[in-house]
């Protein structure tokens, strides 16, 4: 028996009981659209290995190796992947802050900038749940401190991977109605305070996919994303739109170039 199924990874997944809303006419959200079925959600191996620390260069030691391949194999049954989003119009933007249709207003210079582009934004809260965390969490208790480190840069790329799906989905809506879609943004990255991710559980009027907030403003399950996605029309640089480029923080690791 392998140490992961000592530590509950081969357990029965449990589904959570989350019920779906209902897309209405053109591609408009009126209730934010929560999925918790089986998503499919491929793992990178090479994303678990930035994860780690690993240049493009550099290969993995052995013993690393040997744990990527079981615990990729085996991490499916730990995840319970689930999403939402809801697609608001844009009021209006008044120098650095966003006034979003139900009284949001984001507050950054930089999104600013992005969703005066924009005609609507996409909010999204998105997990793989605590199964995984919980796994990793035993495994450190038990003193196998490597292992727990690899389910955990595994945990993180299983959730940046489930962002790209929820991207994809919400780039389909855009498309859809003739829009396109710009980057993802997160509270804590850029000018953008970390306190702002009240603001993102306030537009989602109570379904956040199962995920809560502390008075910290950190979530949980920490393997866990919340965010925006801006909406507009294609010929207004909206998908080029990239603050990094013209940003003196160099060794920022959320620099996107």
């Amino acid at each position: 028996m392998s140490v992961l199924e000592c530590n509950g990874l081969n357990a029965a997944a449990k589904t959570p009981s989350i019920k779906p809303h209902v897309l209405s006419g053109e591609g408009d959200v009126k209730k934010p659209m929560v999925v918790s079925d089986r998503i499919d959600v491929d793992i990178d191996r090479g994303s678990v290995c930035q994860y780690l620390g690993y240049k493009d260069d550099v290969e993995p030691s052995a013993r690393i190796e040997s744990l990527l391949d079981e615990y990729i194999e085996g991490t499916r049954h730990l995840t319970e992947p689930a999403y939402s989003y809801i697609i608001s119009d844009i009021e209006r933007v008044e120098g650095s802050r966003t006034l979003v249709k139900g009284r949001i207003v984001f507050k950054s210079e930089v999104i600013a900038r992005l969703l005066e582009r924009c005609k609507k934004v996409a909010v999204f809260i998105l997990t793989i749940g605590s199964r995984l965390e919980e796994t990793a969490g035993r495994l450190a208790d038990d003193g196998l401190i490597v292992e727990a480190y690899v389910l955990d840069a595994i945990g993180s790329s299983v959730a940046e991977s489930l962002a790209d799906v929820v991207q994809s989905k919400i780039r389909d809506v855009a498309r859809a109605q003739g829009l396109c879609i710009s980057r993802r943004f997160s509270p804590g990255y850029c000018d953008w305070d970390i306190n702002q991710q009240r603001v993102l559980f306030r537009a989602m009027d109570g379904d956040s996919a199962g995920v809560c907030l502390s008075d910290m403003h950190m979530m949980a399950p920490q393997k866990s994303i919340s965010g925006i996605i801006g909406i507009g029309l294609c010929d207004q640089g909206v998908e080029s739109y990239n603050p990094c480029e013209t940003c003196n923080k160099r060794n920022c690791p959320g620099r996107r170039l």
